[in-house]
Formats: C-alpha cells, structure tokens, sequence
C-alpha cells in the first residue's frame, strides 16, 4: 500500500475536520422572541477528535481507516469555567457504549474542541455498563458535582431478555474537572432513578435532589413526576422520603413522563427550572422541554408554569437515532444574565438556543398555564384577540 494513500487521506480528513472545528454559527432570527436557535448544531459525532478515531501509524493503518468510530454527541451537562464554556457531553461509541467527554468553547455557540482526553470516570464496586446525561451543579461545599445515569443489566431478567436494564443515579465530585471522585450511587426508596439533579445549596443542613422516580427502566408504572427529597449526606446519599414537584398529567406534553433538566437558575422571582416532557404518539414517543419556576424559600414548590412545550424538535432536528426527540441537561448564565441553553436533538447532536433572563423570567411569570381543556384554551385565545382589537380601536380613536 502506498505512502501516497495515507498521506493523502490523513490531510484531506484533517482539512475537513479543521473546517468544521472553527466553522462560525449564526444566530437565527427568532420569531416567538423567546430565544433563538442557531443555524449549525454544536457538536456532532464528527467533532471527535481525530486521534481518537484513527491510527496514524501507516505500517498497522496504511489506507488510514478509523478504528474506533463515533455515533452521537448528545446530552450535555454545562458549566461556565474559567472564562470558557464546557459541556460534558455524552459521547457514544458505534458499540453503543457511552462516555463523558468535555469539549471547550470560547463563546459558547460555536469552536467547540474536545479536550485532550475523555473523563476516566473511576467504578463502583458493581461496574456499571453505561453512563449518561450528567447533570453539573456547583455546589455550596467546594465541589462540582456530576449526577448521572448509570446503567447496568437487570438482573431479575428473564431468561434471553438481553435489554431489560436497572438504572440508578451516579455521583461523582471534582474540583478541577480532570479528577473525579467516584460516590456511591444515590439509594432510592421509590423505585429506578434517572434524571436526578444535585440542589446547588443545603437544606436544613442536607443535601437536596431533584428525582425522577418510576418503577421501570423505561415505564414509569406508578411513580413518574418530577420528585423531590433531602439526603443527610452525599457520601453515602440515601433518600428516605421524595414528594412530588411536577406530576405528570393526562393530556398534556408531560403525560407519560418528565424529568428535570440542568440544575435551577436562582432568580428575583423564583428558581427558574428547565425540564423534558414526554408523550405518547402513533409514531413514539416525543420528547419536549418545558420551563417552570419553584419558590425561593421552598424549591420544591411550583409558583409559576406555562402551558405547553418551550422547545420542540423541529426541520433536521426531528431526525436521528431516536427521532422527535429534544432533551437538555445543561445550561450556563453569564454574568451580563444571557442564557446559552445546551440541547440535544435526537439522540444525535447536540445544539443551543440563547436567551436573557429578563426574557425567560417574562415567558415564565406572564404566560398562560395549561388549565387542561380543550374550551377555555379557546377561550384564552379568543380573549387575547379581544384585548388587541381593544388597544387597535384605542390606538385608531387616538389618531383621529
């Protein structure tokens, strides 16, 4: 094999990859003047770095294939850390494994580079066959705290059920983002635990979590809802009792189930909260993101929730491995209050929408919230229309 066919590959893949590294996002004109989306995802499977992939030894790899392929870039927790902006991404292999990988960003919308190497996240005393979805909190006590889904096979399975899974809540701490402190996992008295995110203050001296309780893996049975509860500790965190923040509820974008997102960001009217719902379609099912607000004094209590989804997956975003999907585990507020929200579109890719927190603040406090029938969302319709043929009538007797 010649030389030529090595060298010839390795500077084209490297070209192109350059390209799509230090390519430029452009904000999108926003219509509903909530957010805006961007017009290039953030990172794909094609971020990864290439001496991950590839084996640039030309006598064990003269046609300079990949040896390690890629298949998503998803489900990013985030955090603003100096002056950049991370996102620990989940990162999933062709052998479906996946990992936590940070990649770096200037300004948080576009050069996105992969550290040198993944996070070696070290094992508990039950190896874990999976992890995902790490949520980041900063916390009161020094450390930065990562809270994942870790996954292993059921062992109550019956015979050949080779994909009934157990999932619990990982912890891990850092302080510098390249060491990480393995804690045991999160014990639960209300069944499998995921998308549990870490309180960034105590509570009466504990630890406090957002939880997801359900009975299964993927079916929620009779638990389901955004959960709430206090650990003595985070060494060895255990819940005794969880109360119910956001349940699900009959006919809405959360009916089968929801879960929390990043952790809350502290506002002057409350903690603003970002979440996943998800229903049932003919065609499966479809993940959205919904924002709501619990009190300052009492976190776990909603004072504020508009109707609806915040973000739905749309155009190319509706396409992946698991299709019509958008989930979020990450955001960041800089300190001028603009928001960089982290989300995932499918299984596959990861993005961001940016905001203000005047912005989110205003959505959240001043939009109607879902009174659950069919006429009076008509009839707030209809007084909307109202009110606007008022102030026109108004505006027109003004001018006469």
């Amino acid at each position: 094999m010649s030389m030529q066919l090595f060298e010839e590959r390795k500077k084209r893949i490297t070209e192109e990859h350059e390209a799509l590294l230090s390519r430029q996002n452009k904000e999108l004109f926003s219509t509903n003047g909530i957010y805006s989306r961007y017009k290039y995802p953030i990172l794909t499977r094609d971020h990864v770095p290439l001496n991950w992939r590839f084996d640039y030894n030309q006598e064990t790899n003269p046609r300079f294939m990949e040896r390690i392929g890629f298949n998503a870039t998803m489900n990013a927790g985030a955090i603003k850390w100096k002056d950049k902006y991370l996102l620990v991404v989940r990162t999933e292999g062709n052998d479906r494994k996946s990992f936590f990988a940070i990649a770096e960003s200037p300004n948080g919308v576009d050069n996105f580079r992969f550290w040198d190497r993944p996070i070696t996240l070290p094992e508990t005393d039950e190896p874990d066959t999976n992890v995902y979805d790490m949520r980041l909190t900063q916390h009161d006590d020094g450390y930065i705290y990562g809270v994942f889904c870790t996954e292993r096979k059921d062992p109550n399975a019956p015979s050949g059920d080779t994909s009934s899974a157990v999932a619990a809540a990982g912890i891990a701490r850092t302080k510098d983002l390249v060491n990480w402190e393995r804690l045991p996992d999160l014990k639960s008295h209300a069944g499998q635990q995921r998308n549990v995110v870490l309180f960034p203050h105590l509570i009466d001296k504990k630890y406090a979590f957002y939880t997801r309780p359900q009975d299964g893996f993927i079916d929620t049975g009779s638990g389901g809802g955004i959960g709430f509860g206090l650990s003595d500790t985070i060494e060895n965190a255990e819940i005794i009792n969880e109360i119910i923040v956001d349940a699900k509820t009959y006919h809405t974008i959360y009916e089968v189930k929801n879960g929390l997102g990043p952790a809350p960001i502290r506002t002057p009217k409350g903690w603003l909260q970002l979440a996943h719902g998800v229903r049932n379609t003919a065609a499966g099912l479809r993940y959205t993101l919904y924002v709501f607000m619990t009190d300052l004094e009492r976190p776990w209590e909603v004072t504020y929730k508009p109707a609806g989804y915040f973000l739905a997956p749309i155009k190319k975003e509706r396409v992946g491995d698991v299709s019509n999907v958008l989930f979020s585990n990450g955001w960041i507020m800089d300190e001028d209050g603009k928001v960089f929200i982290y989300y995932a579109s499918s299984d596959t890719r990861m993005h961001v929408a940016t905001s203000t927190l005047d912005q989110l603040i205003d959505y959240c406090v001043n939009s109607p919230q879902d009174e659950l029938r069919s006429a009076i969302s008509v009839n707030r319709i209809n007084h909307l229309i109202d009110q606007n043929k008022c102030l026109k009538e108004q505006q027109s007797d003004l001018t006469l």
